[in-house]
């Protein structure tokens, strides 16, 4: 007699999946996904036996793989792309950026900058993103709107803003919005003190209490550039990183943005430490910060995230850019071919970013009782063709634009490379209204 199938919400099929557990890829497998939680991994034809789905898709020609994790990114920035190319950070930061933000940002520039890059973001494959921008309480209802995962940031400076007055008021209102937020399963927090070159030593100390009282992560800028470090030795008499450890922020939940300027005892003490490393190696590039040794960073046992950082210093959203980029300058700075293969450029997008975030139990890999956060890209176009090895297509060869299904907590978020949330939001007209505003205030006039 033949056993009744189980009934199950969503079963995923699919001709190859790496599961990012190990670095095999399982061939006609599915995913059988039960309230929002992945229930069982096996082979399809089992599969159709074994479960009954309420929602089912058969992907013949795609690679299944977890949802992407942008571990660094400012999301609202999305209405400042392009607005200061071709400037070196600080020169961009101080002429560019921060007077531009003087006069736009408030709650409705977050909440609709938000919008614009969960829709980007959700169509490139990207189910998680760790956020380190004000009125994070905008930010989360943008990404709740959305069912994206965020964690968002309490992000913290000395000098005052449109959004907080000093050091102390940016954190009593990110704890409030924190606070604001608890019951959203899919909305976790950072304290995220911008850089040291913008936080003291007092607020410094008070995020490292708050860190180990609260039991949350601290999301920093970290030697981004050459004249960064020149500065602190001149300023504080020792390199960022050892004012840092002085001041008791690394460990297990540091992560340290951009590290690009490194020399082998901070790679040792950021390793010993437990740290991980939010890599953004476009970024790093176009603001000509310089390119992180992520190889030794990766030898020395670091565990390495992947970010896009903002849109106004990329000036994409695009993972897939940045796992083909991240891999490419680690074989090419190390004179390593083998350095960063596929297999690991994948890793860093997903449960790297996960074990950082401190999420690693629910997301960042393909798992039975972890949340149903997937991503399907289609290999089926000729540009594709041949494949001998999906992985090395995935990395090497795909781009966002093959990404044709993603699901965060088993909810389909985008179905044939159409978003299924956020149609009312008029995302287009929101930003050219953004962007006329933002030119009245700089001065610019952008050609239509």
């Amino acid at each position: 007699m033949t056993p009744t199938p189980e009934k199950i919400d969503l079963l995923i099929e699919a001709r190859w999946i790496a599961t990012v557990e190990t670095d095999a890829i399982l061939h006609n497998h599915a995913v059988a996904v039960r309230g929002g939680r992945i229930l069982d991994i096996l082979p399809a034809a089992e599969a159709r036996q074994r479960y009954q789905a309420t929602e089912q898709h058969r992907l013949e020609q795609h690679i299944l793989i977890p949802g992407l994790i942008n571990l660094h990114t400012h999301a609202a920035m999305t209405l400042l792309r392009g607005i200061a190319d071709d400037k070196p950070l600080m020169e961009w930061l101080q002429r560019h950026i921060w007077p531009a933000e003087g006069a736009l940002v408030s709650a409705p520039f977050v909440l609709d900058g938000t919008r614009l890059a969960c829709a980007e973001m959700l169509r490139g494959g990207i189910t998680c993103f760790n956020d380190m921008y004000f009125f994070p309480e905008a930010a989360a209802q943008a990404a709740t709107e959305f069912g994206m995962r965020a964690a968002l940031g309490i992000t913290t400076l000395e000098f005052p803003g449109n959004y907080a007055s000093d050091a102390d008021d940016y954190i009593a209102k990110g704890l409030a919005a924190r606070e604001a937020c608890r019951d959203n399963p899919l909305l976790s927090f950072c304290l995220a003190p911008h850089a040291p070159y913008t936080v003291s030593d007092r607020t410094f100390q008070r995020i490292a209490t708050l860190a180990e009282q609260l039991d949350l992560p601290i999301h920093c800028h970290i030697h981004e550039t050459r004249q960064e470090v020149a500065d602190s030795l001149q300023q504080h008499g020792q390199r960022p990183l050892a004012r840092l450890q002085a001041l008791a922020q690394l460990g297990p939940g540091f992560i340290g943005v951009h590290a690009v300027h490194l020399d082998d005892s901070e790679i040792r003490l950021l390793a010993d430490a437990g740290c991980s490393i939010a890599h953004c190696p476009t970024s790093n590039l176009k603001l000509a910060s310089g390119i992180a040794r992520i190889a030794e960073m990766d030898a020395a046992g670091i565990n390495i995230g992947l970010g896009t950082d903002g849109a106004a210093s990329n000036n994409r959203l695009d993972m897939f850019g940045e796992m083909r980029l991240a891999a490419l300058l680690a074989k090419g700075s190390s004179g390593d071919a083998a350095a960063l293969p596929a297999a690991r450029a994948l890793r860093m997008a997903t449960l790297n970013g996960a074990k950082a975030l401190g999420l690693d139990a629910i997301t960042g890999s393909i798992a039975r009782g972890k949340q149903a956060d997937l991503c399907a890209v289609s290999l089926a176009e000729l540009e594709c063709q041949p494949c001998y090895d999906p992985l090395s297509h995935l990395i090497h060869v795909a781009g966002r634009e093959q990404v044709s299904h993603v699901w965060a907590a088993g909810n389909c978020l985008l179905e044939h490379k159409t978003l299924r949330l956020g149609k009312e939001f008029r995302l287009d007209a929101s930003a050219a209204l953004w962007q006329n505003k933002a030119e009245v205030c700089t001065g610019k006039a952008h050609a239509p």
